[in-house]
């Protein structure tokens, strides 16, 4: 049970009706979760407004009402709190709830269009090499000190993750790394959390169904920094033309990392092979076994972190030259024929174009690249023609295939791809709306020492078709259909 005054400290109030002097078990936003002597939080969501359910919530139990907007009939019996944002006071109050677990920890937030799954598993592999108990909250998993649990969305909502961050603090943690994605930011899913380093990896278009306008997006990874306290430190990308931006407002420490500019944490790419690079970061050289100039940039604000963070930069790099490449992410592997197959996550037209930047900067052109790529369903339309130009125009052979057409036709999500294709390079593209058959016409076609690229579900292990997730890996469908073909 906690006190009620302690859960309100610092949420901004605009009027209480009835006592706080009580006791309660337990803080809920979905009101089908309410028990008794509960709190119940109306929060003003996207689809659904909680406000309509406070009701329902006092006939479960609930006895404090948390809301911006006070029902026309009011029950004596009940407390009612009128807040300026449901969400904020939420984020409060389950920190409060818990007891502030990241104000016990060093949390690291990541936030970008592109990288964050990528830096944020290097920074807890990483920590966890220098032997520090760590957390891990990512798109792929959730990590405890070593225990997985499964991953839903890139920023779970306040609740789940201040039950997270308490059991990380019980068990010893040190330090936790998450994802913090524009949704999470924009719906305060991170309200109340304090956080010792934010990071910022890069922006490009993405997200502009839910955002609308690429200046909502900008404006809503931005909102990140703007609310850091001077007690944070934040770090961005100087070469990313909106690097700057993110840190215009904050009260944080800046710091700045670069591959192209002057930066507080400097890169070079000294060496580029199928196999990893040689890097140089500030002055001191080492081998990766990661690829691409995009990694070089994860990797060197993975660096950047760990140095703000008070680790030594020696002990850093060595730990960094020993860890592989994150699931789905440039994974790469080499068929009994000698075929390179490159398995990435690529989904917004910026990543698929660093990825094949990088492949290009890296073969032989003595060899072909056939990149098999598609668009997800329910997500921006106005990236499928782009995505389409992109591969068409920087591959000897591109293969239009579905991706997670979740309600969607994918026939439709294709014909809106084939829009972006440039008529000089219709004859390099096909259609085959079947992914495990874009897969083994790629293989088909190709002979030894050739590239294959698959594209946009890296990692994922499923594919969502009318709100069924049927299980598909990009990396299993090739691998097997490798062996099957004798390729």
């Amino acid at each position: 049970m906690r006190d009620l005054v302690d859960l309100l400290y610092k949420v901004p109030i605009v009027e209480v009706i009835n006592s706080t002097k009580l006791t309660v078990n337990e803080i809920q936003f979905d009101s089908r979760k309410v028990q008794n002597d509960n709190v119940f939080v109306a929060v003003n969501g996207a689809t659904i407004d909680g406000h309509q359910f406070i009701d329902k919530a006092i006939t479960l139990g609930a006895k404090v009402i948390i809301c911006e907007q006070l029902p026309q009939e009011l029950n004596n019996e009940i407390t009612y709190v009128k807040v300026e944002n449901s969400t904020i006071a939420l984020g409060i109050l389950v920190s409060n709830f818990y007891g502030n677990p990241t104000k016990n920890l060093k949390l690291v937030g990541v936030t970008g269009t592109n990288g964050k799954t990528t830096t944020t598993t290097l920074l807890y592999e990483l920590f966890t090499k220098l032997g520090y108990a760590c957390a891990l909250v990512s798109t792929i998993k959730i990590i405890i000190d070593g225990e997985e649990i499964p991953s839903t969305h890139t920023t779970p909502d306040i609740l789940t993750l201040n039950k997270m961050f308490r059991e990380a603090v019980d068990r010893g943690c040190e330090y936790a790394f998450m994802e913090v994605s524009s949704h999470g930011i924009h719906q305060n899913r991170i309200a109340g959390l304090h956080f010792e380093v934010a990071g910022f990896t890069n922006i490009t278009h993405d997200h502009l169904d839910y955002h609308k306008t690429f200046s909502n997006y900008i404006a809503a990874k931005k909102k990140f920094f703007d609310d850091l306290p001077k007690t944070s430190t934040a770090i961005s990308n100087a070469d990313d033309k909106n690097g700057s931006v993110m840190l215009q407002n904050t009260i944080a420490s800046k710091k700045m990392y670069a591959l192209k500019t002057d930066a507080d944490f400097k890169a070079k790419i000294l060496e580029h092979r199928f196999d990893g690079m040689q890097l140089q970061f500030n002055n001191k050289e080492f081998w990766t076994s990661l690829i691409g100039e995009f990694n070089a940039y994860n990797l060197l604000l993975v660096f950047g972190i760990a140095s703000i963070l008070g680790q030594d930069e020696l002990e850093v790099l060595t730990a960094l030259s020993t860890l592989g490449n994150v699931d789905g992410r440039f994974q790469t592997f080499q068929t009994n024929s000698g075929i390179i197959v490159i398995v990435d996550y690529a989904h917004t037209p910026d990543a698929l174009e660093n990825v094949l930047k990088t492949i290009e900067g890296i073969r032989t052109k003595n060899e072909k690249l056939i990149t098999v790529v598609g668009c997800g369903g329910d997500r921006d339309r106005t990236k499928r023609p782009e995505m389409a130009d992109i591969a068409s125009e920087k591959s000897n052979l591109a293969i239009f295939t579905s991706d997670n057409p979740r309600t969607e036709d994918p026939e439709e999500i294709l014909k809106e791809m084939e829009v972006g294709v440039k008529p000089q390079f219709y004859n390099r593209t096909l259609k085959i709306t079947d992914r495990k058959e874009a897969i083994k016409t790629a293989l088909k076609m190709a002979e030894p020492k050739d590239i294959i690229l698959i594209a946009g579900k890296g990692h994922e292990t499923y594919q969502d078709i009318k709100g069924v997730k049927n299980h598909f890996s990009d990396v299993e469908t090739a691998t097997e259909l490798s062996k099957i073909l004798n390729k």
